[in-house]
């Protein structure tokens, strides 16, 4: 295990999460990512392996990771994600959307 460190985007205050040492974040954000689902910081208790649960953690600035009070504003730690063995683009929705103007 190890102490990661994360910056809220919003106003820089830290949060340490004690991790597995094999990571796989892909970004943290101010805003969860479409189609990712996020375990709230406090479930982690020491978890080895959150990325098994969850595609990512949700943090909440100034709650008992941070190292100062911060903005009381959630934010979002994102693990990679594959299908199919292919990294899935954050940016690009998990849903196929068809149009068929044709009908």
């Amino acid at each position: 295990m190890v102490t990661v460190s994360y910056y809220c985007p919003r106003c820089e205050t830290l949060a340490e999460l004690e991790r597995d040492a094999a990571l796989r974040d892909k970004c943290v954000t101010p805003e969860p990512l479409d189609g990712w689902e996020y375990l709230p910081a406090y479930e982690l208790d020491g978890e080895i392996d959150p990325q098994e649960r969850a595609d990512g953690v949700e943090l909440v600035c100034g709650a008992s990771e941070s190292t100062d009070e911060g903005c009381g504003e959630p934010y979002y730690l994102s693990f990679i994600r594959f299908d199919n063995g292919e990294e899935l683009d954050p940016r690009v929705g998990t849903v196929d959307v068809n149009f068929d103007f044709l009908k």
